[in-house]
């Protein structure tokens, strides 16, 4: 089986997985992770392979997503082994993908961990960036704003996160891209609050 052959197959378990997602988390997320961790990986001369393989597969096993996180990421390695990925290649994704989300506030450790995980909060930022964060707060029935109580409102959200996430970017192609982004989050809370009050 090729890469190309092998992508196809990965794209489509992730179609399985995520595809009546309405979290944000869905399979059009993962496209675009993949998507800018291609392009990151090209101009960082980073494993291609693993970074997109990676991206497509880095929300498997969130423990937001998956009741039993650990049988999730067993049955990844499982339908990895079916599509002739090598050993080392499996040892390289989960590598590269368990300290990408935000809330666990690490840092990966390889070159294609880091390139995720950018790709990754850069899908946080912008335009999708907003629509998912209300996405996600409606999918856990959070309210978007609250004018004594802002904890636990998807507003505050951009405040505790999204804001935050240029800063944390590892590479300079994800600094650039974030950074058009990060200004429209911006302009669009201020006009949120224009309109709120």
């Amino acid at each position: 089986m090729s890469q190309v052959q092998q992508l196809e197959a990965i794209q489509a378990y992730c179609q399985e997985l995520f595809g009546k997602d309405s979290s944000g988390h869905d399979f059009f997320h993962l496209k675009r992770v993949a998507r800018l961790a291609e392009d990151i990986a090209k101009e960082e001369k980073a494993d291609q392979f693993i970074c997109i393989a990676g991206a497509w597969l880095h929300d498997v096993g969130d423990h937001k997503l998956f009741q039993d996180p650990m049988a999730a990421l067993a049955e990844m390695d499982e339908f990895l082994r079916s599509i002739h990925l090598s050993e080392e290649q499996i040892l390289a994704i989960h590598e590269a993908i368990v300290n990408v989300s935000f809330s666990k506030g690490k840092i990966p450790s390889s070159i294609e961990g880091k390139i995720i995980q950018d790709a990754d909060r850069i899908d946080a930022i912008g335009a999708i960036g907003i629509a998912r964060t209300f996405a996600y707060g409606g999918s856990k029935g959070r309210l978007i704003y609250h004018e004594e109580k802002k904890e636990g409102t998807s507003v505050q959200h951009f405040y505790d996160k999204i804001l935050t996430l240029k800063d944390t970017l590892h590479t300079e192609a994800a600094k650039r891209l974030a950074s058009k982004r990060h200004a429209f989050v911006e302009l669009y809370l201020e006009q949120f609050f224009e309109e709120w009050n």
